[in-house]
């Protein structure tokens, strides 16, 4: 079992959490967490350079000079690949970089992922996370009254805020995520995890033990 204490917004310890690792996984695959990391890295890639080739530039088809008798290099049309202006010769198109791995193996890779938190001691457990107005100042004061670097931590609620996210917005390098978009990406990346209790629980599937 893992003994995690719980903090207040204020940063005052108000309880503990116990959390059976089995509850979310058997272990850590780190082959299969690089393949999911290296799938959502994929996914992001936008895939939209792209050059002319010298079927693409603009210009007539006709060869520049005769072939022999002038004395220079023989030499095609000028949309050429070796002219200044012409096409490339290996023109680049779009490509789709994106693909992905079976449902069931980044789920587990989720859950993995944030075994590790726990096990790295890389978790702060809140109550709760209440916030009336968006203000950057009420999400800064929680990050530092907790002890947790805010542009390198990922916020986690159990659903979406606009206040929250309003809130955190502003704040370089923060990633504010409700528990049910929560992936091994996100959690690999921060790395500091900030979760609310409901939020874990939900996660789990059921209250604590």
């Amino acid at each position: 079992m893992i003994s995690l204490p719980v903090y207040s917004q204020q940063g005052a310890e108000v309880g503990t959490f116990e959390l059976d690792p089995a509850r979310l996984a058997g272990g850590i695959n780190k082959q299969l967490l690089h393949d999911v990391v290296v799938m959502y890295e994929a996914n992001r890639r936008v895939g939209t350079s792209a050059t002319k080739s010298r079927g693409m530039v603009k210009g007539s088809t006709k060869k520049l000079f005769r072939q022999k008798g002038t004395g220079n290099a023989r030499v095609g049309t000028k949309r050429s690949p070796i002219r200044r202006g012409g096409g490339h010769t290996f023109a680049k198109v779009t490509r789709d970089w994106g693909y992905r791995l079976p449902r069931k193996a980044v789920r587990l890779a989720t859950r993995m992922a944030l075994l590790s938190k726990f096990q790295d001691q890389q978790v702060r457990l809140v109550d709760k996370v209440q916030i009336d107005q968006p203000k950057t100042k009420a999400v800064t004061g929680m990050l530092s009254a907790l002890k947790v670097d805010p542009g390198a931590t990922l916020l986690t609620i159990p659903q979406h805020d606009p206040v929250i996210w309003r809130s955190a917005r502003n704040i370089d390098g923060i990633r504010v995520s409700p528990v049910g978009d929560l992936n091994a990406y996100d959690l690999l990346h921060q790395r500091m995890l900030v979760i609310t209790v409901e939020a874990l629980e939900s996660y789990l599937g059921g209250k604590s033990e």
